[in-house]
């Protein structure tokens, strides 16, 4: 019988030696890499829980956003878990008019010069956002046939609420009041923001007076996207042209906040944040968790499933008191709210060929 060497007594020592060196190793390797993992979510967890608290210590609340309980319509049963959202989003300009009394919500001179009904159906897949003339004549409930744009002076934002949810018999989830002047710093943090203007114009007043925006595509600085969605003097329609602008821009900035580019930089998202969040009001329960909820159950949202149009009117008119206003098209407001009841805007949307708005 042969006796094993001492070189081979050795190699059969040492085998366990290295294995264990081995396990230690890659022991220490997934620990590192773990430490890693929990540095970097601890990272981005504080990094999105200041996002928050930079948004829910910027923006204004609103203490008493909804009418009586008892005035309202039912709310939407969800849908595999989901229920369709409707967010009323009120555009204000405070130049040369008080700012509204969010606390108390008492009648001001402050009239909302935007109106917005947005929409977001069950299954998340699109967002509509129909847009209502300031001046449409409708029913304003206690105070009778006004301008709608009149409610906030007349009852603050409750009797907004009320009035558009007795328009279209569809119950507000939530409020959002963004001041124009938000605009400026948000297109800047962006770094501009690419618009298609499709009528040519100049300004005749304000810090922009003269500026001339060309037709086609031009990118806008804060200070010009500001007075873009507030010009309507130099339009043949007026408000109506307006409203058109200020759907563009509205596309033009979602598309520029969900691009990777953004999204993945942390100092713009910051910087877009701490921009806007002073010049916008919300209703308590839309606060950043409520709103943080939503975007992501909207991750897969792309620019071309967002769809922008204006409230079908029969043109405009003269009230019984010699006001000029915007006629209501009663038929166009019962097929819409039959549309919304059923969580089936898409459907009018296509009827109408609205998917490119109006």
């Amino acid at each position: 019988m042969t006796l094993p060497t001492d070189t081979e007594n050795t190699s059969r020592e040492s085998r366990p030696r290295r294995q264990k060196r081995g396990n230690k190793t890659a022991r220490n390797v997934l620990l590192g890499f773990a430490a890693v993992v929990l540095v970097v979510g601890l990272v981005c967890g504080l990094y999105l829980f200041n996002l928050a608290q930079t948004f829910n210590n910027g923006s204004n609340k609103i203490d008493s956003a909804f009418p009586e309980e008892s005035t309202r319509p039912q709310k939407t049963e969800p849908v595999n878990g989901t229920a369709a959202m409707n967010i009323l989003v009120m555009g204000s300009d405070t130049r040369g008019s008080d700012h509204v009394d969010l606390e108390t919500n008492a009648a001001t001179d402050q009239r909302s010069d935007t109106l917005m009904l947005v929409h977001v159906p069950a299954d998340r897949k699109n967002v509509y956002a129909v847009s209502l003339m300031r001046d449409l004549w409708v029913n304003i409930p206690g105070k009778g046939e006004s301008k709608i744009n009149s409610a906030l002076a007349y009852g603050g934002v409750p009797l907004v609420v009320q009035t558009v949810e007795s328009l279209f018999q569809q119950r507000i989830d939530h409020v959002a009041m963004v001041d124009f002047e938000g605009f400026k710093g948000l297109t800047d943090a962006l770094g501009g923001v690419e618009v298609d203007v499709k009528i040519p114009f100049a300004p005749a007043s304000g810090p922009m007076k003269g500026h001339y925006y060309a037709a086609g595509k031009q990118t806008l600085n804060g200070d010009e996207a500001l007075a873009f969605v507030r010009e309507r003097k130099s339009f043949s329609d007026g408000d109506y042209q307006r409203v058109r602008n200020q759907q563009a821009y509205l596309k033009s900035i979602m598309s520029k906040t969900i691009a990777k580019e953004t999204l993945t930089n942390p100092v713009t998202v910051n910087n877009m944040v701490s921009a806007v969040s002073p010049f916008v009001s919300v209703d308590k329960g839309f606060d950043a968790s409520a709103i943080g909820s939503l975007a992501l159950s909207l991750k897969d949202l792309r620019p071309s499933n967002t769809v922008m149009f204006t409230l079908p009117t029969l043109g405009t008119g003269t009230s019984a008191d010699g006001q000029s206003i915007v006629v209501a098209d009663k038929t166009a407001i019962a097929d819409i709210a039959a549309a919304l009841s059923k969580d089936q805007l898409g459907s009018y949307v296509s009827a109408h060929a609205l998917e490119k708005g109006n």
